[in-house]
């Protein structure tokens, strides 16, 4: 049997975002398992759902040894910094030189990774381990869905697997599809052939959902072009918030050879080129969104409120304040939003104790543009201490720790707000049952999400509502100021043209 390497850095950035991942952000892991390094790797991954651990599990299965880097992840925000990126990525080749000769590498990479000082991160982290093992040992990854992929990953990489889900249940799943495809070039002794279109075109993360259309029906018939063409095919719609030449929408493919890999490749690129069109998506206003959640949801069939624009799983802080506002302005009944992350909040409030009625001045920390923080007095109704363990589909394992959590009550209105020290988006059931609350008994939940929540919460809601309140996270791609992509990219679904020096959000 053969050895094999495993390691990997995750980060998807919004290069519009407030705040930058250092290298205390991969330590915190926002939500993820902190930085490991060799062997404590494998205990801190096991039984989550993250592509690392599918692919250990597919290895281990086939009998191969592993020899296990550095494996890190931090919450989506602005650029890696300089220091993070060649702290961790330093360390990880320096324990794959120390392993001596290996004969596969394994990956665990995102593909939408921008740093201060390397726009293509993964491409990068792919050049400097192929330099290391050299031209003849396989070398794989797994990458989000919304990995940008670029040229230089698919020249570096060997092949390429990319999540098929969107809220991601599949994580763990395409680390294993992965592995498997190591294992194969292993056994066969040969290399796939490649395939690789990018498309002209961008699209708002809300629209990419694979829960409806058109991604449910292009990862649908993904399967059966993969049969009848003897391929592994992969699609990923970007992640269109990193402003660099080749952000946007990609297919690979991979075939035993050349004519197969492009068959498949022709077939699904040319459908994903249709469903153009089909990427549109309603956007309401916090008032439109919070009155029609009034007059739809029920306890025991709640209307969920994406507010898209501040989710943290795209590079907000989940500290913004517009669909707050509304919520307690219109007075709406049964009504709970979370997570929003204020560290100075939530210490307050378990200072003032369980039960207490003080003046909280909630949100607006990252200085999102017309935001002001919410000035109201509410009562503590629950404390918590941020640990737990998810249970719902995308982040079943995951312990999480979101430091001292309180769950506050305006006074006036009666809306209910969850706090959290740290950032992490609202995609798990379980970040409320922490403090009490039981959100299918809730008649509107505002989610601070953009679609991952959908695993866990749209099994329980009577409609979901996709929110544009101010945020850095933006819905409509073309609302970016744009200033480096390749010309002629169409900044949203049969949208304006960007033309460098001349787009202006």
């Amino acid at each position: 049997m053969a050895t094999i390497a495993v390691g990997g850095m995750q980060h998807e950035t919004n290069t519009f975002a407030p705040s930058k991942a250092d290298y205390a952000a991969f330590e915190a892991g926002g939500g993820w398992p902190s930085i490991q390094r060799g062997e404590p790797l494998f205990e801190a991954v096991a039984g989550a759902n993250v592509p690392v651990q599918g692919a250990i599990e597919v290895l281990r299965a086939r009998g191969h040894t592993l020899v296990p880097l550095t494996w890190a992840a931090a919450s989506p925000s602005a650029h890696v910094t300089q220091h993070a990126f060649e702290t961790i990525v330093g360390d990880l080749l320096d324990r794959l030189r120390a392993a001596g000769k290996v004969d596969g590498v394994y990956l665990d990479l995102h593909g939408a990774m921008v740093c201060e000082h390397v726009d293509d991160g993964e491409g990068e982290i792919l050049r400097r381990v192929r330099e290391l093992v050299g031209p003849q040992v396989p070398v794989v990854a797994s990458l989000d869905l919304h990995a940008n992929v670029t040229r230089q990953m698919v020249a570096q990489a060997d092949a390429l697997t990319i999540y098929r889900t969107y809220p991601h249940v599949d994580m763990a799943e395409t680390g294993g599809r992965a592995a498997t495809l190591l294992d194969r070039m292993l056994s066969e002794g040969r290399r796939p052939a490649k395939a690789f279109r990018q498309f002209d075109y961008l699209t708002g993360i809300p629209s990419q959902c694979s829960f409806i259309e058109p991604c449910k029906s292009l990862y649908g018939r993904i399967a059966d072009i993969e049969r009848r063409h003897r391929a592994s095919i992969d699609f990923a719609p970007g992640f269109p918030m990193a402003d660099f030449p080749e952000c946007g929408m990609s297919v690979v493919a991979y075939a035993t050879d050349a004519a197969a890999a492009q068959a498949a490749l022709k077939e699904i690129g040319d459908a994903v080129a249709a469903a153009e069109p089909d990427f549109a998506l309603e956007l309401l206003t916090p008032d439109e969104a919070v009155q029609r959640a009034m007059k739809t949801g029920a306890p025991g069939t709640p209307t969920v409120l994406a507010d898209t624009q501040d989710n943290p799983g795209a590079g907000g802080n989940g500290d913004t304040t517009g669909l707050l506002a509304a919520l307690i302005r219109h007075r709406a009944p049964d009504a709970v939003l979370g997570l929003l992350c204020d560290a100075a909040s939530a210490a307050r409030a378990h200072e003032a104790g369980l039960g207490a009625t003080t003046e909280f001045r909630l949100g607006a920390i990252s200085g999102v543009e017309g935001h002001v923080p919410v000035v109201a007095r509410f009562t503590v109704e629950r404390l918590g201490d941020g640990k737990f363990t998810c249970t719902g589909p995308m982040f079943r394992g995951f312990r999480m720790a979101l430091g001292p959590m309180a769950l506050l009550r305006e006074q006036q209105s009666g809306v209910r707000v969850v706090v959290a020290s740290r950032k992490t988006q609202a995609a798990d059931q379980e970040m409320f049952r922490h403090l009490g609350i039981e959100p299918v008994r809730q008649r509107i939940l505002a989610l601070k999400s953009s679609v991952h929540f959908r695993a866990d919460f749209q099994p329980i809601a009577r409609e979901v509502l996709v929110v544009q309140s101010p945020g850095p996270a933006l819905a409509d791609p073309v609302d970016f100021a744009w200033t480096r992509l390749r010309p002629g990219i169409r900044m949203r679904p049969l949208g304006p043209v960007f033309t460098p020096a001349v787009h202006r959000p």
